[in-house]
């Protein structure tokens, strides 16, 4: 007697062996050829047999056919000889043939036509495998759907990284789990700075806005913390970020128009009137000028009666991305360099809480950058920032865990995720491994996100909203801890409040709906995810050897070598969505004839003269003696070696504006004169 159990077991095992072989089989090119071979011959064998069976069955039907037609002539000969019992013999008879004849032909006929298009697709097969074209069953194997890739326009992403179609465990032949992913909270980092991430708190919802006055941009600040922003985001006006009064002849049309209007200590009151500085952090967007917006924002915290030691925020401070991109510096490099270093340095001692430096890849991917560049180019600034510290005498272990990155987030979605997966990695290594950094807060990467005004388009400005989200959740799943969304109308001005709120609610979406925060780093794992972490990785280090090569971050900047790329990067762009190889919803495809207007925020024209006159009434009151006073103690201390920190907040306290404390730098250290590249 057979024992079913035994056969069970045999045919298990049976199984498992060939999962092996078809699993060490799969692991190479050759293998994965052989297996699709053998997967087309089994299937041609499997036709056959099928086919086969399909005429046998079909000429049973025939025969059954026959049968029914041979008793009823039978029957037929039987009634006419007078051997039938009756003529109801003779009727069942009829009915018999007929039923039994009518269901043999018509079921021949039906498996005839099935055997005849099993014999046309197969013939079909076997012409196309003579042309080297692939079938359905082939997609199942990476080796076939190489080659049907290979006859279609070539994938890529943003930096132009070949995209395969598919991805399995040999593009992660040289990977390492230990190595490249870890944990979240343990180095290289690459899953995240924290070891509960989300879980434990979500990432700050900050929203970026200011506009006009101190008092209309306190009103949108009360707003979005009325609909739940967990963190404030200033934005300035251009005169304030280049150092110069609203009643300075240069800032005549540009006072309040991109930003909110900051020339002195009553002006930073304004702003911030009924918000407790200690409750919030607030991130402002300044760099040349980051050293009196600092404080003059710890001095509004000492007249609201704070602990400044509380205090939690970013200055931008990032000199070198305006060099690159962006164009709001004052100074040369290298004065703008102990400018920044002085804020480490007095920041550590007296607002330990705040992040001296946001350094920034967000403005140069704005300017046309790749993603690979805007990793390369961000921690080759970082790298110079953290050089010029260690010269000044700072220890890298004080003021590193104080210092954080601002990335902007893109529509290639994935590419997005393993962009910031990558920078995380590559900053741990730089900091453990050249700066010789022993604090493991000294290794972590943390940044703030936000979404990419650059691909806000002003047709259709609707689909903003779905670009926004799409950027906001790679944000996310990249492990941002803080994030500002755009909203959808800024391709065409500052923010309504409506729309303010839409960019609001899409991050309150995905932190509450969506499950992305439930686990940490969800795409850790995956074949295409962790192949272009690694790739994005490998070329921003190529980036970074060639920067080394030239003498570091300021030379290359310098020789125009940075801004080049750049600029190339963003032309190569421009021409494809030119040539619609790049597609653009809306603008270069998918357009419509007519659009609705949508409602934008216009700033009151009357804001500039009412912003004047408030200037002059603060210089018209206050003590000549002790600003001027203070003004000269900027200018002492800015040609001795002294930090200028303690003379700059004891300017701001008297009264002395933005312009005037920029003015007597000015005449130390000159203005930069930009280098021009073609």
């Amino acid at each position: 007697m057979i024992d079913g159990q035994a056969v069970k077991k045999i045919v298990l095992t049976f199984r498992a062996a060939i999962k092996v072989v078809v699993s060490t089989l799969d692991r190479s090119r050759t293998g994965r050829a052989l297996l699709a071979g053998f997967r087309a011959t089994a299937h041609s064998f499997g036709g056959v047999l099928h086919q086969l069976w399909l005429e046998v069955v079909g000429f049973t039907f025939l025969a059954m056919a026959g049968v029914g037609a041979m008793a009823g002539v039978r029957e037929y000969g039987k009634y006419q000889s007078g051997h039938a019992t009756g003529p109801g013999r003779l009727v069942l008879a009829v009915c018999f043939t007929v039923s039994f004849t009518w269901f043999g032909l018509s079921s021949f006929w039906r498996v005839k036509k099935k055997s005849q298009k099993l014999r046309a697709k197969g013939e079909q097969r076997t012409a196309n495998s003579e042309e080297g074209q692939d079938y359905m069953t082939e997609l199942k194997t990476a080796e076939s759907a190489t080659q049907r890739e290979a006859r279609l326009p070539i994938q890529e992403t943003s930096s132009h990284i070949a995209v395969s179609p598919l991805y399995t465990p040999t593009d992660l032949a040289a990977w390492d789990y230990d190595r490249d992913l870890g944990y979240p909270g343990e180095f290289p980092y690459t899953r995240g700075v924290q070891a509960t991430m989300y879980r434990g708190r979500l990432w700050t919802m900050r929203q970026y806005a200011g506009m006009g006055d101190a008092e209309e941009s306190n009103k949108r600040y009360k707003y979005l913390l009325a609909n739940g922003t967990t963190g404030l985001s200033v934005a300035f006006d251009l005169p304030t970020q280049i150092g110069l009064d609203s009643d300075n002849p240069l800032a005549v049309g540009e006072v309040g128009k991109v930003g909110v209007a900051i020339d002195s200590i009553e002006d930073m009151q304004r702003l911030f009137e009924g918000i407790d500085l200690t409750k919030i952090s607030t991130s402002m967007t300044i760099n040349a000028t980051a050293s009196i917006l600092l404080a003059l924002y710890v001095a509004v915290a000492r007249r609201q009666g704070r602990d400044i030691r509380k205090l939690s925020g970013t200055v931008q401070n990032d000199v070198l991305k305006e060099y690159i991109a962006r164009g709001t510096y004052i100074y040369p490099p290298q004065q703008a360099m102990r400018i920044i270093t002085d804020v480490f340095a007095w920041s550590n001692e007296h607002v330990p809480e705040w992040n001296t430096i946001s350094i920034s890849g967000y403005h140069m991917r704005e300017a046309g950058s790749t993603a690979v560049q805007e990793v390369a180019f961000t921690l080759g600034n970082g790298i110079a920032y953290v050089e010029a510290a260690i010269r000044a005498g700072l220890d890298v272990d004080q003021f590193a865990p104080r210092l954080s990155f601002f990335f902007n987030a893109h529509s290639n979605f994935l590419e997005e995720v393993a962009k910031f997966r990558a920078a995380r990695r590559m900053w741990a290594k730089i900091m453990r491994d050249r700066f010789k950094a022993k604090s493991p807060k000294s290794w972590m990467l943390r940044f703030h996100a936000q979404t990419a005004g650059s691909t806000l388009t002003a047709q259709q400005p609707e689909n903003n909203i779905v670009r926004t989200a799409i950027q906001a959740m790679a944000a996310v799943l990249g492990g941002t801890q803080s994030l500002h969304t755009n909203s959808f109308d800024e391709a065409l001005a500052l923010p309504t409040e409506a729309s303010a709120r839409i960019a609001l609610r899409t991050q309150q979406v995905i932190a509450f709906e969506s499950g992305a925060p439930q686990t940490a780093d969800p795409l850790a794992g995956s074949y295409y995810v962790e192949s272009l972490t690694s790739e994005i990785e490998k070329r921003a280090v190529d980036y970074l050897e060639k920067i080394e090569a030239m003498g570091g971050m300021l030379k290359a900047i310098e020789r125009g070598y940075v801004q080049q790329e750049i600029q190339n990067a963003a032309y190569e762009y421009q021409q494809a969505v030119d040539r619609q190889e790049a597609v653009v919803v809306g603008v270069n495809r998918f357009q419509i004839g007519e659009e609705k207007a949508v409602p934008i925020q216009r700033i009151d024209p009357a804001l500039e003269p009412k912003q004047v006159e408030r200037l002059r009434a603060l210089r018209a009151k206050r003590n000549a003696e002790t600003w001027q006073a203070a003004i000269r103690a900027v200018e002492d201390t800015a040609r001795s070696g002294e930090n200028l920190m303690p003379r700059i907040l004891a300017a701001v306290e008297a009264n002395a504006t933005v312009g005037e404390i920029s003015d007597a730098m000015r005449k130390v250290y000159g203005e930069y004169k930009e280098v021009m590249v073609i």
